[in-house]
């Protein structure tokens, strides 16, 4: 079922939207379900990615709220100034934002600031549109392994360890996956430098000052806040402060400061309306498809494909290479992360992996280091809701992002196992006890 999806949307003879609906339903039919079994599973599936869906929608509109107050402005200027007309500049710089936004361990947020202030460039520019999703995205993966990531945060709990002790030993690995995503940002920048050649930066502040007058002077003009502009930055402080505290669930955090941004800069009935319908087909896109991959993940998990699978593998793994575990586990990560989601990984196949390894000496936290190694390529899987705001974000096809992409996630990944193995936070081999 994975196969055939990925397959249609890579070739492009199905959207993204209709093929997340269509294909699990098939299969599901095939595999002999009535719709009196699928109905409930696709429900539930839904059910379970609300919450996400929701939290996107009110990010999409805070985010886009606040590009029109023009937070972001500053950020752009100081980048125009910095990268001195340089492609390689500017996506190295995009790498180094990345990983600094990525801290905050949520990806939603990490792809709205970061193409927020380095898409206009890139666009200004005529550069690769898939480099500046490819980079973002990798940085992701690496930071990803953070303690208040999704992952670590999964893998401690179903193998009851302390996070600490999970991510402490990979700082290493994070260090040195770090330096490669800022490496492979030199390579696309000098690809785009041989290709674009460097642009005078007083004609690159030119059209910077062109756009910016564009902007003001047609349908959106007078959305600017600049007597605002503190008041902004302190509510976009409060509630990344929130994110990172858990004050409250993240779409309830987002739907409370969406409306703030909207009373406060936006005061009357009509500007908000205007706002919200400017938004409405970026809100649309991103959420519809979110909705949609509910139908998979329900249908995934209901019919037991997920279970099939897990168990399958794990049998498949001979006797000889238990005290191998360790590094099969990482290995593994990568097509089962992208192929089922994070939960039915870590609670549902990394318990299993892990009572094997202790045969042979390997421990839980160190079957659970491993198990993070996929993360980069995580991010490319059909079943992660904010890959396809990324995509919507920067304005390209998802088939063509996994396509650019896949390739450098999956020697990011390789690079964090080496050094996890370097590092010994992952065993090389384990010994019978």
């Amino acid at each position: 079922m994975i196969i055939a999806f990925m397959t249609l949307i890579m070739t492009k003879r199905m959207p993204v939207l209709t093929a997340l609906i269509l294909v699990p339903i098939g299969f599901a039919l095939l595999g002999g379900f009535g719709p009196t079994d699928i109905g409930p599973m696709m429900l539930d599936g839904v059910k379970a990615i609300a919450p996400t869906a929701a939290m996107l929608m009110f990010a999409i509109l805070f985010f886009g709220i606040m590009i029109d107050v023009g937070l972001f402005d500053p950020v752009v200027k100081l980048v125009v100034r910095a990268v001195h007309g340089d492609p390689l500049r500017i996506v190295v710089g995009t790498a180094v934002l990345a990983l600094v936004v990525s801290l905050d361990g949520d990806g939603a947020t990490t792809y709205l600031v970061v193409t927020a202030a380095m898409l206009p460039l890139y666009t200004r520019l005529g550069m690769n549109p898939l480099m500046l999703a490819c980079v973002i995205m990798m940085a992701g993966g690496v930071m990803n392994i953070l303690p208040w990531g999704g992952p670590t945060a999964r893998a401690a709990a179903a193998l009851k360890v302390d996070a600490g002790e999970l991510f402490v030993p990979m700082i290493p690995a994070i260090v040195v996956g770090s330096a490669w995503v800022i490496f492979v940002a030199w390579l696309f920048g000098r690809r785009e430098r041989q290709r674009l050649g460097v642009l005078d930066p007083q004609a690159l502040g030119e059209i910077h000052a062109v756009t910016v007058d564009e902007t003001e002077s047609d349908a959106t003009s007078g959305i600017r806040r600049p007597k605002l502009f503190w008041v902004n930055v302190l509510l976009t402080a409060a509630l990344m402060t929130g994110l990172l505290l858990g004050v409250l669930p993240l779409s309830v955090l987002f739907m409370i400061a969406c409306a703030l941004a909207l009373t406060i800069n936006y005061p009357t009935l009509k500007q908000q309306r205007d706002r919200i319908e400017h938004h409405a087909g970026n809100v649309l896109s991103v959420v519809s498809v979110i909705l949609a991959a509910g139908i998979l993940t329900g249908i995934l998990s209901g019919t037991k494909m997920v279970d099939a699978m897990a168990n399958s593998v794990v049998s498949l793994v001979p006797d000889a290479f238990g005290p191998y575990l360790a590094i099969i586990t990482g290995v593994l990560s990568l097509p089962f992360t992208f192929f089922i989601s994070n939960d039915a990984f870590y609670y549902g196949v990394v318990p299993v992996l892990s009572q094997a390894a202790a045969a042979y000496g390997i421990s839980a936290a160190e079957i659970g280091r491993a198990s993070l190694i996929g993360q980069p390529v995580h991010l490319l899987s059909p079943l992660v809701p904010s890959t396809y705001l990324l995509v919507a974000l920067v304005g390209v096809e998802l088939g063509d992002h996994q396509r650019f992409t896949l390739k450098w996630t999956i020697v990011t990944a390789f690079i964090l196992l080496a050094i996890g193995l370097a590092t010994a936070s992952i065993p090389l081999a384990g010994g019978v006890r």
